[in-house]
Order: C-alpha cells, then structure tokens, then sequence
C-alpha cells in the first residue's frame, strides 16, 4: 500500500503545495502593489485600486471617474472645489484628510482606504 502525505487545511492541500504557495507570496511581495479600496456616496459597491501604478493625483482622479463614471455626474476633485464630489483619504491615524494635501509619495505610503464623498460635505460647508 502506498504512503499517502498528510493533508493539510481545508480544502485539503499538499503541504507542499502550501509551502510553494508560500514562497511565491513571499517572492512577490517586493514588488507588489499598495491596494486600497475605494468607497462611493450612492454606490451600491466598492472598488480596489493599485496606487503605485499611477504617476500623481491627476491620474489617480481620472482613473477614480472611469470607474465611477455612472454614479458620478460632475467629476470627481482632489481639493480645488470645481466638483461635486471630493476624494478623501484615511491615513495611518485613522483621520480623513482630502486628497492632494500632501506629496504623492507622502500620500501612497499612509493611505490606507479612499472615499469619494459629496464635496460640500468634505469642505464641512
């Protein structure tokens, strides 16, 4: 009778699939990109974005109306109040900051999730 390798976890998985799955997160991680999901006023879903694929806040902002397009009429801004929706951030603290306060390379490395809200409610007017 052949000896069968113990299982492990579930759905049952060859430790040595395991392991290998492991080194290859390991091997990625290097080079792997700062996900964070992205919330919308009014939209029933959220989305997941990379921002270490984009250059800046501008193309952070066009790449947010793409994927919101249909829920959004007026655009999304950062901070210069020509729209009706504004993007916020969550930092490291846990407060909510609008987006473009800071340097980008400030902002990708303490963000944690993104929020597109009504402007005036993010200006607190």
């Amino acid at each position: 009778m052949a000896c069968r390798a113990r299982a492990v976890g579930w759905p049952p998985v060859r430790s040595y699939r395991m392991n290998s799955s492991r080194a290859r997160k390991l091997e990625t991680e290097d080079n792997s990109g700062i996900y964070v999901k992205v919330s919308m006023d009014g939209a029933p879903y959220l989305r997941k974005v990379d921002l270490r694929i984009y250059n800046g806040y501008k193309e952070l902002r066009n790449a947010l109306d793409d994927k919101f397009r249909c829920f959004s009429l007026g655009g999304v801004e950062a901070h210069t109040g020509e729209s009706d929706n504004a993007i916020t951030y969550e930092d490291r603290d846990g407060d909510w900051m609008l987006v473009g306060d800071v340097p980008w390379e400030m902002f990708i490395s303490s963000c944690k999730r993104l929020r597109i809200m009504k402007g005036y409610e993010a200006r607190g007017q």
